[in-house]
């Protein structure tokens, strides 16, 4: 048995990833993932709350493999694996529903946030924290390094976890989360946080041109000398010692200051973008099936204790 905690974490097979996610979720995984006994999970079943094209799907869960590996990730010191592939996810997530109530998920800051957004209240969006819950307790998952805003995705899971123990007596670990607070809310082009669904990402594995449209693309205020949506995104690539008094001398000149910009984007994503781009298809698949089977070891044993404790099992 390792001695080490557990670490979970994982992204949506959603879409092309952006800078926001590296700084907020890769780089923070690649920065720690071996100090612990690291589970990465494709969460493909979460995706299918907003996406519905299963072409796009397949294609993305491919790209989030690979993007991982391309920051820097080896599949030999973390498990890398499949949601989907791991049935026991969804099973344990319904009897986590049956345990909370309406009111209680109501309460949801993320289903209410995409509700007014206006994107389509399906009952998959409505319960998906018992099934983001069922992903961390199914690996008596120590450490969960989340950002600011989904705090609340882990006290779900702690509340999951304590009624299930209190109905069936102790079988689930309470996680902690694990948030990196200098970068917990990565800026997108418009000054809002880098979203997908908000249209304002500078993407991580774009081509220079790419990027360079996107950064051109950054909103400026110009009732002031430093162009404060550019400086924030700036910061995450330089320290702010370093930064000052290149924004005092070049103080009002956005354009020239987007141009350094888009040069320590580059400098910092070219190498990563030149190694995806050499990882082939069966790579990824090898990558899935191997820690795939691994996870689907520990998860198997938990749900035979689960389906035990709440009667299901002969």
């Amino acid at each position: 048995m390792s001695e080490k905690k557990r670490l979970l974490t994982g992204l949506q097979s959603s879409g092309a990833l952006h800078i926001g996610n590296y700084f907020g979720a890769l780089k923070p995984f690649l920065n720690t993932y071996e100090e612990y006994e690291s589970f990465l999970m494709i969460a493909d079943y979460h995706a299918l709350t907003s996406l519905k094209n299963p072409e796009e799907l397949r294609q993305n869960i491919y790209n989030v493999v690979r993007d991982y590996l391309a920051v820097g990730v080896d599949p030999s010191k973390a498990v890398i694996f499949q949601q989907s592939r791991v049935q026991e996810h969804t099973e344990l997530a319904w009897i986590f529903d049956c345990l909370v109530t309406v009111p209680f998920l109501e309460l949801g800051h993320a289903y209410k946030d995409k509700v007014a957004k206006g994107l389509e209240a399906n009952a998959g969006l409505f319960t998906y924290p018992m099934l983001m819950a069922a992903d961390i307790l199914l690996y008596d998952t120590d450490v969960v390094p989340v950002g600011e805003d989904q705090r609340q995705h882990i006290e779900y899971a702690r509340e999951a976890a304590k009624k299930f123990n209190n109905a069936f007596g102790q079988t689930f670990k309470e996680p902690e989360e694990k948030i990196q607070k200098e970068i917990a809310v990565v800026p997108g082009i418009d000054g809002k946080k880098m979203s997908k669904s908000y249209g304002n990402t500078i993407p991580l594995f774009g081509t220079k041109e790419e990027v360079s449209k996107a950064v051109m693309s950054i909103v400026t205020d110009s009732s002031g000398e430093r162009p404060e949506n550019v400086y924030a995104i700036h910061a995450l690539f330089r320290s702010e010692s370093e930064l000052g008094p290149i924004y005092e001398t070049n103080a009002g000149k956005y354009k020239v200051l987007k141009e350094m910009l888009i040069e320590d984007i580059e400098a910092v994503i070219a190498p990563m973008r030149e190694k995806r781009n050499s990882i082939t298809d069966e790579d990824v698949k090898k990558v899935i099936e191997e820690g795939s089977a691994q996870a689907k070891t520990i998860a198997s044993a938990k749900m035979s204790d689960v389906r035990k404790k709440v009667g299901v099992s002969l």
